[in-house]
């Protein structure tokens, strides 16, 4: 006979028609199944007696909680007959229905115990018994437990007494109670008694100091035991422990003074007693070590295990005192030490660890149904350590009770021979060691039936092309049948590597094809009989998503999508369901206006996302035949939650530690976290930054001033941003105490010859560390063995008088308040007021370097001259003329300033062919001193500058006549002029230039003649001196007819009136140049004597010359930029020297780049002109 289990089934409509999604197995019945259940099916065909089997029972420990209103003592079994019910309690028979107390139900073996009276009497073990005529199933053993409540002895406790350094133990000694126990130790206030290496409760409760201290000295210790599953917190009495000075030091000492005068002793344990300790536990447990140890200083607890280092699952706790290992398994058992030292010793304890397990099943006894006559195997064998003890009995009683002379019993197994129906019993099979006890019932039935199909014929099977599919053929018989399956279109049996028989007589198809629908037939068959049914197969596509939702991570309030696309069989377009799955549940879009969730066109929007959406999404497609699901994570980023629970530990005048919980990181990892510290007393509210730690670290150690109450808040930071800060910390308030540290940012400044200004930046209030800060101010003469003289102000500044000038001083600045000085402060130098420097460079002298540029040397002025700090040397310079003029004129004076300490410099931008003076001063910082004599020298003759001005004044049909004026600024003596000109006819293409060489330096204008009529020219004309030619100046004419000229000659030109309004014209230009020309020539901004330039003022020396430019030269390197011809078509004969060519690495640049040298006249446009040698001297 074969017994199955099958998937459940969905209807199509109509009667016949089941579909399976799936691959659904059925399991066969025969022996190696848990139960022996006939199925209704054959029940409903036939009469066939079953064993009893218990399918309910209350667990193995049922404990009467006093808040519960009853408590259910649960049987149930089923069997045919039914079965009838019998409780044992302590071995001993116990009937429900004769107590009237309890509520009982006929036909089941539950029994109901209410919450009234006295519950006691019904405590103890309890079993059930179901039997019918066919045999007894009996439940696993219930023990019913009734809590008491749990007391601490009403007592005197005396007040302990202990010395300074010694060791001393608050004993606690729980009442029993049920398990879980959680003791906590408190004051009657029931503020926590702070733990830390030194204090420390152990396992068992009790409360251990490893050196007591006079802080410890207190009336109200108080022990807690709380039972959460009773829920009940009982109290023991307070006690009183007084710890007695050691008289070495007085009781206004300080912990860190005291502590030098304790008796230091070597470690000691104070748990556990001996060298060492077997602790037995049982496999899954958790293994719990501890080792508290006394001494002073408060010894250090190091662990490890002999022969192996410890398991990746050992957690070190309780400041190092416990060693936990959670899930304790096999290779964890063996010896565990810990050793306790401190700079006078050490102690170790050993811990045997041995790992027991209680009953397991090797072989589990498994309900059978076989043939009359067959022989029949009952196995069952169990480990455990210690090894279990193995007992059998049948229905319910020891197998000596039962007699049979076809069963054989051996130590794992029963074998009945030659069985017969009247063998059909229920056998149990029992073990047990001192951790448990474990029972199975096995039902064994003896009989003959023939083949009985329980499946449905005619079923109609959908499948999925490609996938596999499971034909059902549900028998139950005895002897088990043989099970063949064939298809309507052939005789034979199904055979293949893609056919597959079970067990239970299921047909399963993989990889099904188009062509393997239709109908098939299974027949079942036995010595008894025979039986067939049939079922009909159909094919479809399968479902498939191609395009599935993607992981994402998004910012927390932002809009999240998922794509959802797929394919399936047409048949199904009415039918398909696509759904969506968060973490496993259905989203009911009915509902979700408020939840944030759309679907649009197979996408899943999930708006303003928060951190409840994050989670797993799964879209299903699902059609009658299969389905397709994929799915997607949406990870919700955030800043992190603020962290909790802070908590101040290791406090003492300067520092404290602060430990915290971190916050959810919400998927983004904090980097590190922000600590803020508010100060109550002089910022309330106001919370300043203390510290910054890496996002690893729960605990600072905090650096503190004294004399300041400080509140602590810590706040995460990830990729996100800064989360919310935390909870303030509890306050806590620091004595006051001298200052630690000095004023920074010390400013020496010398305004006046004869006094120095000493300024420094004040303490931060926060940094006064307590009242009446002030400053105490030495100073005195570096290099001079004087005594200090010192000031003590409150104000943050503070000035010398009567200095001599300039020299240098030693300087401190010292932070005190009432309870003392800062620490020795550092000694910086400083000096006295400056004054103007009394000396001019000597030896100055310039050295010609080309028409625009020169070098200035000097010899540096003497520092003793300088009376103060060098800033560096300005050269100031004036043109008196060009050598074209015979008078001189002091023009309007150009500065260089030239920082550092130097002796030459490059001064560029001159003109040529002119004469110029300079003088070279230093400065310093109370401003310039005295000039050097003038030094008088000539600048060589460079190119002339373009011609002002320059047109055509009669034009005919070939000849035009060109006029000009001579440039206003000719750099030498004129030698003549350069013109040339070319046909240019408003084409691209343009004629020959031709070359007129005019060597009448006086010459004002030249006609040309042989022009072509009616043609444009264009004309070009420079102005020459030795040095070459000047930029071009440009003009354009066209030739005309002679005819057209005859008549304007011949009409106008005769008349007065156009003669007059020519004159007029001519005067107006004449009017208009001379005004250009003088506004050329004007001087600069100021007018500046050349007296003033010799012999500068003391009061004009102490201005800061912010008006001059300032130009600084060193290696005469190359400046940008140079100067080009007007025309391009030509250079200028000379060589093109420019400020490029003789520049300085170190001159200053104007942001844009642009030469710091402004000056304060007209800038005059240097010409190129090549080196010259002269040189003058003062």
């Amino acid at each position: 006979m074969c017994v199955c289990v099958c998937g459940s089934m969905r209807r199509l409509g109509r009667p016949g028609v089941a579909l399976f999604l799936g691959v659904v197995l059925c399991l066969s019945g025969t022996p190696g199944s848990g139960t022996l259940d006939i199925p209704l099916e054959v029940l409903s065909r036939m009469n066939i007696e079953q064993l009893p089997t218990i399918t309910a029972q209350s667990p193995s420990t049922m404990i009467a909680f006093p808040f519960d209103e009853s408590y259910s003592m649960k049987c149930e079994a089923k069997g045919n007959p039914e079965p009838v019910f019998e409780w044992k309690k302590n071995g001993q028979v116990f009937d429900p229905f004769q107590d009237p107390r309890l509520l009982a139900e006929d036909g089941s073996g539950t029994f109901v115990i209410p919450n009234s009276g006295n519950l006691t009497e019904f405590q103890g073990n309890y079993r059930c018994y179901a039997s019918n005529k066919m045999g007894t199933a009996i439940s696993e053993e219930i023990e019913f437990v009734v809590p008491h409540v749990p007391k601490f002895p009403k007592e005197k406790i005396d007040p302990i007494v202990v010395e300074e350094g010694q060791p001393v133990i608050l004993k606690c000694d729980p009442p029993k109670g049920i398990p879980p126990l959680q003791i906590y130790w408190m004051t009657m206030g029931l503020q926590h008694i702070e733990q830390d290496e030194r204090v420390t409760m152990g396992l068992n409760g009790d409360l251990y100091f490893a050196n007591a201290q006079q802080k410890d000295s207190r009336r109200d210790y108080c022990c807690f035991a709380s039972f959460t599953r009773i829920r009940t917190i009982v109290q023991k009495t307070a006690m009183s422990l007084v710890v007695k000075s050691t008289g070495l030091v007085g009781d206004s000492a300080s912990d860190s003074s005291r502590a030098n005068f304790i008796l230091k002793s070597k470690p000691s344990l104070l748990a556990p007693s001996g060298d060492r300790t077997y602790t037995y536990l049982v496999k899954g447990e958790e293994l719990l070590l501890e080792c508290i140890a006394a001494g002073f200083p408060t010894p250090k607890v190091e662990w490890f295990k002999v022969g192996h280092g410890l398991p990746d699952r050992a957690i070190v706790e309780n400041h190092g005192k416990v060693l936990r290992i959670p899930q304790v398994q096999q290779e964890d058992e063996g010896q565990y030490k810990c050793k306790a030292k401190n700079s006078h010793g050490e102690v170790a304890h050993s811990f045997h660890a041995i790992v027991e397990e209680p009953p397991q099943w090797v072989a589990k006894p498994e309900s059978q149904l076989n043939m009359i006559g067959s022989t029949v195997v009952i196995k069952c064998s169990a480990t455990g350590n210690p090894r279990p003890t193995v007992s059998w009995r049948v229905n319910g009683l020891p197998l000596k009770d039962v007699p049979a002379v076809n069963r054989k019993v051996f130590d794992d197994k029963i074998i009945l021979q030659r069985a017969s129906s009247s063998d059909s019993a229920v056998y149990q099979c029992e073990a047990s060691n001192k951790h448990g006890v474990i029972l199975t019932n096995a039902n064994i039935m003896i009989m003959n039936l023939p083949p009985v199909i329980v499946t449905e014929d005619g079923l109609q099977y959908l499948a999925v092309q490609g996938k596999s599919v499971v034909l059902h053929c549900k028998t139950f018989a005895s002897p088990p049948p043989s099970i063949t399956w064939s298809k309507e279109d052939s005789a034979d049996f199904l055979q293949g590597p893609r056919f597959h028989l079970h067990d239970n007589g299921s047909l399963e198809i993989s990889m099904v094809q188009e062509e393997e629908m239709g109908e098939y037939s299974c027949i079942a068959k036995n010595v008894e009989g025979t039986n067939a049914i049939t079922a009909v197969l159909d094919i479809k596509d399968p479902t498939r998503i191609q395009d599935p939702p993607l992981d994402l991570r998004i910012l927390i309030g932002t809009t999240a999508q998922f794509a959802c696309q797929a394919e399936f069989d047409p048949s199904f377009n009415h039918v398909m369901e696509i759904f969506w799955l968060k973490d496993g549940m259905l989203i009911a879009f009915n509902d979700t206006e408020d939840m944030g969730y759309l679907v649009d066109d197979g996408v899943l929007q999930i708006a303003n996302v928060s951190h409840s959406d994050q989670g797993r999404y799964s879209c299903v497609v699902r059609s009658p035949v299969d389905q397709d699901i994929a799915s997607a994570h949406l990870i919700v980023l955030d800043v992190p939650d603020a962290p909790e629970d802070l908590m101040l530990s290791e406090r003492s005048e300067k520092s404290v530690k602060l430990k915290w919980i971190p916050g959810d990181d919400h998927n983004s990892s904090t980097t590190e976290f922000v600590i803020e510290f508010e100060e109550i007393q002089r910022e309330p509210g106001i919370w300043r930054p203390a510290q910054r730690v890496p996002g690893s670290h729960t605990s600072a150690v905090l650096k503190l001033q004294g004399h300041a109450d400080y509140r602590f808040r810590v706040s995460g930071v990830n990729d996100v941003g800064t989360g919310r800060p935390s909870e303030p910390s509890e306050n806590y308030k620091t004595p006051a105490r001298a200052p630690d540290k000095n004023p920074e940012n010390i400013k020496i400044e010398g305004h006046l010859p004869h006094e120095m200004d000493i300024q420094w930046e004040p303490l931060e209030p926060i940094e006064h560390n307590g009242p009446g800060l002030k400053y105490k101010v030495s100073y005195r003469r570096q290099g001079v063995d004087t005594t200090w003289e010192e000031h003590v102000v409150k104000r943050h500044s503070f000035v010398v008088k009567d200095t001599p000038t300039f020299v240098a001083y030693e300087i401190k600045i010292q932070a005190l308040n009432l309870k003392g000085s800062a620490p020795e402060p550092r000694t910086i130098v400083g000096y006295s007021g400056e004054d103007f420097p009394s000396a001019a460079p000597d030896n100055v002298a310039v050295d010609v370097v080309n028409n625009t540029l020169v070098k200035v040397s000097w010899d540096l002025v003497h520092k003793d001259k300088l009376h103060g700090h060098l800033g560096g040397y300005r050269v100031n310079w004036w043109r008196l003329r060009s050598l074209l003029d015979a008078k001189k004129s002091h023009g309007e004076k150009h500065t260089l300033t030239f920082p550092g300490d130097r002796t030459h410099a490059m001064v560029p931008a001159l003109r040529p062919f002119s004469e110029y003076s300079l003088i070279v001063m230093v400065f310093n910082g109370r401003g310039n001193g005295p000039g050097s004599h003038p030094v008088t020298f000539r600048t060589p003759e460079g190119v002339p500058e373009q011609i002002s001005l320059f047109q055509t004044t009669d034009v005919r049909k070939h000849s035009v006549s060109l006029s000009w004026s001579p440039p206003t600024e000719p750099n030498g003596v004129l030698t003549g002029y350069l013109l040339q000109y070319q046909l240019i006819n408003d084409t691209e293409e343009v004629g020959p230039l031709v070359w007129v060489n005019i060597s009448n330096p006086d010459a004002g204008k030249w006609l040309l003649q042989d022009l072509e009529p009616l043609s444009k020219y264009k004309f070009y004309l420079r102005a020459c001196t030795r040095r070459g030619c000047g930029p071009a100046a440009t003009e354009e004419g066209t030739t005309t007819p002679e005819a057209r000229l005859a008549s304007i000659h011949g009409g106008i030109s005769t008349q007065g009136w156009f003669i007059g309004l020519m004159c007029a014209v001519a005067l107006l230009t004449l009017i208009v140049l001379i005004a250009c020309f003088v506004n050329r020539n004007k001087g600069g901004k100021y007018s500046v004597k050349e007296k003033e330039d010799l012999h500068p003022d003391v009061e004009s020396q102490g201005m800061n010359d912010d008006t001059f430019c300032e130009y600084s030269d060193n290696d005469e390197k190359p400046l940008k930029g140079s100067l080009h011809s007007t025309s391009g078509d030509i250079k200028p004969a000379d060589s093109g020297d420019s400020l490029v060519d003789y520049g300085d690495e170190e001159a200053q640049f104007n942001e844009d780049g642009s030469f710091i040298g402004e000056y304060t006249g007209r800038k005059e446009k240097p010409s190129t002109e090549n080196k010259g040698n002269s040189q003058s001297t003062a």
